[in-house]
């Protein structure tokens, strides 16, 4: 069966990416929290039918368009975002000649964990040294 993902990692080259993901990790959760606020003030204009444009509008789709860079960091690199704020991570890999994911969240220091592409978090296993 032909792989899934162009893109695989060794644990060692997914260990290497770990300080670079949790900054755009960060990144993402803080333009979450201000997309959520920006919509909050955009809403109730919105629902008032009020004529919206000017500087509101336009930070808020500066937000999006910079969510959307932070997001593609990941997508070009074929790591999966499966939660943000938890800060859940898989980044595709062998184990034993088996397409698997790396698992990953960012409380942990490493990547100790792995499991099937269909298992996800609930399935995960230990990496055997």
């Amino acid at each position: 069966m032909a792989p899934q993902f162009n893109t695989h990692y060794t644990v060692e080259e997914a260990r290497a990416l770990l300080p670079q993901i949790r900054i755009w990790l960060e990144r993402l959760s803080e333009l979450q929290q201000l997309i959520q606020r920006q919509e909050s003030e955009l809403t109730p204009r919105l629902t008032r039918g009020e004529d919206l444009g000017g500087d509101l509008v336009n930070r808020s789709m500066r937000a999006l368009a910079d969510l959307k860079e932070a997001i593609d960091q990941f997508q070009k690199r074929e790591i999966q975002i499966k939660d943000i704020e938890r800060g859940l991570i898989d980044f595709p890999a062998f184990i034993g000649g088996k397409e698997v994911f790396l698992c990953w969240e960012k409380d942990e220091e490493d990547i100790e964990f792995w499991h099937d592409l269909d298992s996800g978090y609930g399935g995960r296993e230990k990496i055997q040294p």
